[in-house]
């Protein structure tokens, strides 16, 4: 192999490890490959890059489903996927070089099973060819890991020997600058946006370093959650401008943590996605029966989750953390398997809330991070245990850690459902506050945040810390 063409291939696969949430499993493919990180990108030249390989890869599925009866053929473990296309992870798509460029694509299977594909491209942005197809996860569930060895070269592990970094967990500490942009869109009429500010708690130090916005912006207090959010006014001339807020960020690993609970009530009511129903209390009787303690029957109701869910993020429906969906389809994102969790421990009487930020990714130090991230907490023993079921179902072997631990590679940004805001939006209570809630002429527009970060060494420096 040549010195140029192991630079290309040192080139091609960091990037894997940058995008560690969303590598491959063989189809074949080599035990290992060599990469070194590529260098960052303008935003701009980003932008316009991803923009190519998105219409790159849906060209090439397209072509393919066409010539093979409307399915994409893949074949995996002795057996062919006909699969159609869900969606192209724009966050993850990339360019390694001259002429090398990424994707990872979710595709779903005729019976119903979500994969996470890879697919490595080589040549110009309208002729590019598919080098490489893999797999790497099913229904969120990985099916191996990348570790850079001392030479910078990246090399697939199997999960059952992934360390706990590999399997995107920080113990003890972490300190890194989080974005949070906004890309608005044409603006019709005047209109309002609501972002989250994450504060500062027992878990977090958060220091704002710059918030960016047109229009005129001031903070708001969700005092009932504890929550502050920063409402920006705009007139239709503020269309396609950017909204940036830069926060300082020291983390601590969150174990369970005594806290007076004056009103445990509060924390049993349902919410407006998550009615107590028949159905759900039948449910929680039925998983704790025979159980001594809310310790015990909270494991009990944990393990359920895990078993009856599966994380998928197909069609309409998920992600609203709407409890007849997730009973129903028994399936969903993290926002699903935690409003199903949270509904059955109050219905045994074990008050429970709701938080979402970001994980942050432990494998690589800086670049762009998929979506936000959801998760819950439950109160017994006079302490509040944090919970991750969606991680525990996709690691196993680390579901113990995640029934009472949250990593410290996070960043909460909001607390609680139907949030109430004054002035909030028209359309009455936020749901939960993780992309930002927008309203054009008084209705509400879906618009999605773009989260970024770059980890640090040392901590946090001096700025105007959040409560």
């Amino acid at each position: 192999m040549t010195d140029l063409h192991s630079r290309a291939l040192r080139s091609s696969l960091a990037l894997l490890l940058l995008l560690a949430a969303c590598a491959h499993q063989p189809v074949p493919v080599p035990a290992a490959a060599p990469i070194a990180p590529p260098a960052l990108r303008p935003v701009e030249a980003a932008r316009a890059v991803t923009a190519d390989i998105a219409k790159g890869i849906e060209r090439h599925i397209a072509r393919e489903s066409e010539s093979q009866q409307g399915f994409f053929r893949l074949p995996f473990e002795q057996r062919e996927l006909r699969l159609k296309l869900v969606r192209v992870h724009l966050e993850y798509l990339a360019s390694l070089g001259p002429l090398k460029n990424f994707a990872c694509v979710d595709l779903v299977d005729t019976d119903g099973e979500v994969y996470d594909v890879d697919f490595f491209m080589d040549g110009p942005p309208d002729d590019m060819v598919v080098t490489e197809t893999t797999v790497h996860k099913i229904n969120g569930k990985p099916l191996y890991a990348w570790e850079q060895a001392q030479d910078e070269t990246w090399h697939r592990v199997p999960m059952d020997q992934a360390s706990a970094k590999l399997k995107d967990v920080i113990e003890g500490r972490d300190t890194f600058e989080f974005v949070y942009r906004v890309d608005l869109p044409k603006l019709a009429a005047r209109a309002r946006l609501w972002v989250p500010v994450p504060t500062s708690d027992r878990s977090q130090r958060v220091v704002t370093r710059a918030i960016t916005a047109p229009g005129r912006q001031r903070e708001l207090d969700d005092r009932l959650n504890a929550n502050r959010v920063l409402l920006v006014e705009l007139e239709p001339a503020d269309g396609e401008g950017v909204v940036e807020l830069r926060f300082g960020v020291e983390r601590f690993e969150k174990p369970p943590y005594a806290e007076p609970l004056p009103d445990p009530a509060r924390y049993l009511q349902p919410d407006r996605l998550a009615p107590l129903t028949a159905d759900i209390q039948r449910t929680a009787r039925e998983v704790v029966v025979g159980k001594a303690t809310d310790l015990i029957k909270a494991r009990a109701l944990y393990d359920h989750v895990m078993d009856r869910m599966s994380y998928k993020r197909v069609g309409e429906g998920w992600g609203q953390g709407d409890l007849v969906y997730a009973c129903d389809t028994r399936s969903g994102n993290c926002s699903d398997y935690h409003t199903y969790f949270i509904a059955l421990a109050r219905a045994a009487g074990i008050p429970a809330r709701f938080a979402v930020g970001a994980t942050i990714p432990a494998a690589r130090d800086a670049g762009g991070i998929s979506s936000y991230h959801c998760w819950a907490e439950f109160y017994a023993d006079g302490k509040w245990w944090p919970v991750d079921i969606s991680e525990a179902d996709k690691y196993s072997n680390l579901s113990t850690y995640y029934f009472g631990h949250h990593p410290a590679n996070r960043i909460e940004l909001s607390r609680g459902r139907d949030l109430v805001l004054e002035p909030g939006p028209a359309s009455g209570p936020i749901n939960f506050l993780a992309h930002p809630m927008l309203e054009v002429g008084g209705k509400p527009v879906r618009l999605l945040g773009k989260f970024s970060f770059t980890r640090e060494q040392p901590p946090v420096a001096s700025g105007s810390t959040g409560r």
